[in-house]
């Protein structure tokens, strides 16, 4: 992935935004658990926020709101990154969805991560960081639903 201004790096990361907002908002219509539901549907609207912070950017600059963002480490169980990728299919069951939904959010980890690297302005690193963290956040809670699943089902 080459990209030759900034602009670029943001319009690709508000795609891959609402590709996932759109995601989870498939995904908990799917699902059966009212829970389970509602939780996706929790994510796709982080994930729209996440992409309005991204436009922001685009239209004003990094807002200074993202200065009193409260960092704090979030624990990686390293859950998906052993696991293989699986392509999403219409009505696919619930374990695969979680998988493929922890891999969505490692690799929105990841891309954070490069993106936060690259960057020059301070700012900008920030608002990355941020991104990055939420993604965290998100990849720790399906991992953790995965777990209790997987335990549940007596594995």
């Amino acid at each position: 992935m080459s990209f030759e201004n900034l602009r670029e790096i943001v319009d690709f990361a508000i795609e891959k935004e609402q590709e996932a907002a759109d995601f989870y908002l498939e995904a908990s219509e799917q699902e059966p658990f009212s829970g389970s539901k509602e939780m996706l549907k929790e994510f796709a609207q982080q994930e729209l926020k996440h992409k309005h912070m991204l436009e922001n950017l685009e239209d004003h600059g990094v807002d200074d709101s993202i200065q009193d963002y409260n960092f704090k480490w979030i624990k990686d169980i390293k859950r998906s990154n052993y696991m293989e990728d699986i392509e999403y299919k219409p009505g696919m069951g619930y374990r695969d969805m979680l998988l493929l939904a922890m891999k969505r959010e490692e690799k929105a980890l990841d891309l954070y991560r490069d993106l936060h690297d690259k960057a020059d302005d301070q700012k900008v690193k920030d608002l990355f960081k941020v991104l990055r963290q939420e993604e965290a956040k998100h990849k720790l809670s399906l991992e953790s639903i995965y777990d209790d699943y997987m335990a549940e089902m007596g594995d």
